[in-house]
């Protein structure tokens, strides 16, 4: 074939492969993906976020990277829902049980992305701190167990990891709050402040910067008496920029911890 008649066929081939059904589907969930994404991360609009990867499942379903994300924003619009009475609390355990579902199914489409079980951690952890961790101990378990699963398979980049490591710190943080003997017989006796402390620690490294990070450990110094080093991470908070929705509510609330240490 000389160069003429394969230039020709490139070009005969390369208009076919982008005007494919498939590939105009793929390239449509791909931008779908994508605007869902800077609402999400950038506008901080979740709804409009839903409805962009809504979309997405609609023309590819069973994507284990649209339900992940479906996870993700559930997680986001249940925790700014009310919940003053009994019907408000079902409503917003009923989106909390969404993401769940999503993430799990997420996970069972990719068992190996970290971000998955990440999702699936972090869902979980929405429904134990809704019922009450010390009343659904094995979710508390999964939710341990998702997280290492997470750190263990080591994709996804340094934010999902730094996140990862985030959600096993928080675990152990507000687990280690009750008396270790009440909660070993639970199958919660793992937990630990000081291994929390470390897990904050290994987030930072990997992704710093974050005012949710610093402000978690913040409070874990705090417990443990060490206010010098709570006051380096409050004023950390104070100097890192804006990367999240509830980033403003933190930034608060660090300035009236420091104002009262």
């Amino acid at each position: 074939m000389n160069i003429k008649k394969f230039s020709s066929f490139v070009f005969v081939l390369f208009f076919a492969v982008i005007f494919s059904p498939n590939f105009s589907l793929a390239q449509n969930v791909k931008d779908l993906i994508g605007k869902g994404d800077n609402y999400l991360n950038v506008e901080f609009d979740n709804q409009k976020a839903l409805d962009a990867y809504s979309e997405a499942d609609k023309i590819s379903p069973k994507n284990w990277e649209v339900y992940w994300r479906l996870s993700r924003v559930y997680v986001y619009i249940a925790e700014h829902m009310p919940a003053y009475n009994d019907k408000e609390k079902d409503a917003q355990l009923a989106e909390y049980q969404k993401a769940y579902n999503y993430a799990d199914e997420s996970v069972k489409l990719a068992p190996d992305q970290s971000v998955t079980y990440l999702r699936r951690a972090i869902a979980n952890g929405r429904i134990a701190l809704f019922k009450g961790i010390f009343t659904v101990g094995g979710v508390v378990n999964a939710v341990k167990a998702d997280c290492e699963k997470a750190i263990a398979l080591g994709n996804g980049g340094n934010y999902i990891q730094a996140l990862a490591h985030y959600v096993l710190a928080l675990t152990n943080a507000k687990v280690s709050e009750k008396w270790k003997p009440a909660r070993a017989i639970l199958g919660l006796g793992w937990a630990d402040l000081d291994v929390a402390i470390s897990e904050y620690q290994k987030a930072i490294n990997l992704y710093p910067n974050f005012r949710m990070f610093y402000f978690d450990l913040a409070r874990a110094y705090m417990r443990k008496d060490e206010n010098d080093k709570a006051k380096e991470m409050l004023n950390k908070v104070i100097q890192s920029p804006k990367r999240d929705e509830n980033d403003d509510a933190l930034l608060m609330e660090a300035k009236t911890l420091l104002q009262h240490m």
